[in-house]
C-alpha cells in the first residue's frame, strides 16, 4: 500500500539564517543590478551588482565603482563582476555572507577554507528525494542521478545537492552516500564505512552523531546525542521519524545500505545492492537499516532485506519488509540513503 506524504514544512529557524526558499534550491542566488550612474544594488540572497560611479544599494554592500574592484556578496550568494580597470575600492560582505567560493574546492577566493557550521550526516527527507526525483516515489533502487555513470557517484551527487540545499555553501565538503556494491563500476567492491571518512559527524544543528568509524559500527551509533541517536535526523536537523514537527510521526524508517552491521559489503543476500544501485526490477531486495529504532528493528546500518527495488514508498506503518511488493520502501520508508561529508 502506498500512501501519499505532505511535504514537510520547515521553520525559518531551521533554516538559520539561509536562504530556504523552495524556488531557490541553489541557496537564492538573486541576479546582479547593473546601473549606469546608479545604485549598485544587491539582490536578496543573491549576488551583488555593480555600478558606474555608484554607491551601495539600501540594505545591501557596495557595488563596485568605476574604478573596478569586485563587487561584494550576499547571503549565499557569489561575487559579483568588477566594472573597469583597477584601483577602485573593495566591496564588502554582508551579514552570513562568504565571498566567492568555488563550490568544488571548499576554498575562499584568497585560498583560505570557507567557514561553515560543522554540518557532516543527515539522513535525506522524503521531501528532498521527491525533489530530486521528479517523482512522489522517489529513485527506487536505481541512484544514477543526473546521467552518473554508476550508482555510488550518482548517490553521492544527491547528497551533495541536498546538502547544498539545506546550507548553502556545505555542498563542498565532500559529501559520500553511505553505501557498498560489489562493483564500483570500474569492477572494484566498495564499502560503505571506507567511503566516509574518520569522523567525527555532526547534524545539521551541530549536534554529534560519532566521533570515529568504530562509534558507527554499532548497533546505534556510540555517542550520538541524546536527541537523535535512536531517531537520526534529515537534512534539516530534525528527527526523521517525524519529519513535520507540527505533523504526526510516519513510518519511514527504512534506509538503503547495501551493507552489514559493520558497514561492509551484505553478503548475507546475493544481490543486496540493487545492481550496485542501477536498478529498479528484477535486482535483488536490498539491504537496509533502520534510521529509527522500533521494538526489535534497531541496526541503523543492517535490519532486514527491502521488498524489491522498485521506486515507491510505503508510509503507514503495514509492517515489515514484503516481497510481494517489490520497491524500496515496501516495509516503512521511501529509498532514503544515508549521507556523511569528508569535512567538517
Amino acid at each position: 500500500m502506498k500512501l501519499g506524504f505532505g511535504k514537510v514544512l520547515i521553520s525559518a529557524a531551521m533554516c538559520m539564517g539561509t536562504a530556504c526558499s523552495e524556488d531557490s534550491p541553489d541557496g537564492g542566488a538573486g541576479a546582479a543590478a547593473a546601473a549606469s550612474g546608479g545604485t549598485g544594488g544587491m539582490a536578496t540572497g543573491g549576488s551583488s551588482g555593480t555600478s558606474s560611479g555608484g554607491s551601495g544599494g539600501a540594505g545591501g554592500v557596495s557595488g563596485a565603482s568605476s574604478a573596478g574592484a569586485s563587487g561584494a556578496m550576499s547571503t549565499g550568494g557569489v561575487s559579483g563582476a568588477a566594472s573597469g580597470g583597477s584601483g577602485g575600492a573593495s566591496g564588502t560582505m554582508s551579514t552570513g555572507g562568504t565571498w566567492g567560493a568555488d563550490p568544488d574546492s571548499g576554498m575562499e577566493d584568497s585560498g583560505t577554507p570557507v567557514e561553515l557550521e560543522p554540518f557532516s550526516f543527515f539522513v535525506t527527507s522524503y521531501e528532498a528525494m521527491v525533489r530530486l526525483s521528479g517523482s512522489d516515489d522517489g529513485f527506487g533502487g536505481d541512484l544514477r542521478y543526473m546521467d552518473a555513470p554508476d550508482g555510488l557517484t550518482g548517490a553521492d551527487r544527491i547528497c551533495t545537492e541536498i546538502a547544498e540545499y539545506s546550507m548553502p555553501g556545505s555542498g563542498a565538503k565532500g559529501w559520500r552516500a553511505f553505501l557498498s556494491v560489489a562493483d564500483d563500476g570500474s569492477g572494484q567492491r566498495v564499502d560503505a564505512i571506507d567511503r566516509i571518512g574518520e569522523g567525527p559527524w555532526f547534524d545539521r544543528l551541530g549536534r554529534t552523531v560519532a566521533e570515529t568509524t568504530e562509534d558507527l559500527q554499532n548497533q546505534r551509533p556510540e555517542g550520538a546525542d541524546g536527541l537523535i541517536a535512536n531517531d537520526l535526523p534529515n537534512e534539516y536537523g530534525i528527527p526523521n521519524h517525524k519529519p513535520d514537527p507540527t505533523g504526526p510521526e510516519i513510518d519511514n524508517h527504512h534506509v538503503l545500505t547495501g551493507s552489514d552491521g559493520e558497514g561492509r559489503l551484505y553478503e548475507g543476500n546475493v544481490n543486496g545492492t540493487c545492481d550496485n544501485w542501477t536498478a529498479l526490477e528484477d535486482a535483488g531486495r536490498p539491504r537496509i537499516g533502520f534510521s529509527w529504532s522500533i521494538d526489535n528493528r534497531v541496526d541503523w546500518i543492517s535490519g532486514q532485506d527491502e521488498g524489491g527495488c522498485g521506486a515507491g514508498f510505503d508510509l503507514d506503518g503495514g509492517g515489515g519488509s514484503d516481497p510481494s511488493n517489490p520497491i524500496v520502501g515496501s516495509g516503512g520508508g521511501y529509498g532514503a540513503i544515508y549521507c556523511f561529508a569528508l569535512m567538517q
